[in-house]
């Protein structure tokens, strides 16, 4: 019983120091300063970046619906949830064009990071994307996203575990079928329910070993 104990122990702490290696920077408080209950609006380009047809802007935060509102020149009506919308984007400065795409509204918390979240689906080229950075960066409340940052806000949501954290970005760097396949099994949760009845097993071995003489 001992030797199983130590042959799950030593598995399941090699497995896990990986994830959690890779995932220090999600462990950081997800709200933070200038004040309590603060948490600053974020938005980065989601799509790849360079030259594309399609490119695809994502904001996350308190701050969504009035970024929403600002750059379509909606006044107080949102588009309808998780409904693609084709508006025009003006910056919200100068009032001048930015460009016309797609607009989706996903209010919390059923949204990626569990927060309210807006999409703007733009042309791809260089000048559009920034443009409509800028005009994001604007904004009072917004700043540019970290690397990683909309992920660690799914996490600390309880939208993702660890396990799927590290699937996702598995999926992302995905070169073959296998480690496509490989990579949605472990976002699906099969990785998850693998590690929880390793849990359960050292939790019988454990009682099992405090309960011998």
């Amino acid at each position: 019983m001992a030797k199983m104990f130590r042959m799950i122990s030593g598995a399941l702490v090699r497995r896990c120091s990986g994830v959690a290696a890779g995932l220090r920077f999600a462990l950081r408080p997800l709200c933070s300063a200038p004040g309590p209950g603060y948490c600053p609006t974020i938005f980065a380009l989601s799509s790849g970046h360079g030259k594309c047809g399609v490119a695809v802007i994502r904001v996350s935060g308190p701050a969504s619906a009035s970024a929403l509102r600002s750059l379509a020149g909606m006044k107080q009506e949102l588009p309808a949830p998780r409904t693609a919308v084709l508006h025009s984007l003006l910056d919200p400065g100068r009032g001048e064009p930015l460009d016309r795409g797609l607009v989706l509204w996903f209010p919390g918390p059923h949204s990626f990071t569990g927060e309210d979240c807006a999409e703007f689906h733009v042309h791809g080229g260089p000048a559009v994307i920034s443009g409509v950075l800028q005009a994001l960066g604007s904004l009072p409340g917004l700043r540019p996203a970290e690397a990683g940052e909309f992920t660690r806000r799914a996490f600390q949501a309880g939208k993702l575990d660890l396990t799927e954290v590290e699937g996702l970005g598995d999926l992302i760097h995905a070169e073959t079928e296998a480690q496509r396949r490989q990579a949605l099994r472990q976002m699906a949760g099969d990785l998850g329910r693998l590690y929880q009845g390793w849990s359960q097993a050292l939790t019988r071995v454990q009682a099992l070993q405090s309960g011998t003489p």
